[in-house]
């Protein structure tokens, strides 16, 4: 993906980007659509102003939300230092839980990125379980591709 953000990563041909139109949306926040699934990865794009520890604990709280439906939350440290990308990424699981993962990600001075799946569906993911690991391989190739484009 090559786009107006300030940020690019590779995605499968079958996923679709729409920038967020949400009452809350700021600029830079997209919605990575994967139609075939029925699910949506929202991003979102916040400037770090010497409040980077104030969004990393945004990111922990919001995983949290899901430990009552959660049966087990795990997470992985994501670093690439030569892009200068660092972030968690967690595993949310529970056949109840809204957003089987989520991740954020940081160049740990200027800009930070959040991510979150859900689908379009109830949450069931038991059965949605092949489905979300196919997407959480997916999310991890675009994290394992994502890097900064440069500013100014």
């Amino acid at each position: 993906m090559d786009s107006i953000y300030p940020y690019v990563f590779e995605m499968p041909v079958y996923a679709r980007i729409w920038p967020d139109t949400s009452s809350l949306a700021e600029p830079y926040w997209i919605n990575v659509e994967y139609r075939p699934f029925h699910a949506q990865l929202h991003i979102s794009y916040k400037p770090v102003n010497g409040n980077l520890a104030g969004y990393l604990d945004d990111a922990h709280t919001l995983v949290n939300k899901h430990i009552p439906k959660a049966s087990a939350i795990s997470q992985q440290e994501f670093i690439n230092p030569a892009a200068k990308v660092y972030g968690l990424v967690y595993e949310i699981k529970g056949s109840d839980a809204a957003s089987p993962c989520q991740f954020y990600l940081t160049d740990s001075t200027s800009r930070f990125v959040r991510g979150a799946l859900y689908f379009d569906v109830i949450p069931n993911n038991d059965s949605l379980a092949p489905v979300i690991e196919f997407l959480r391989d997916d999310i991890r190739h675009m994290i394992n591709t994502f890097r900064w484009k440069k500013t100014g």
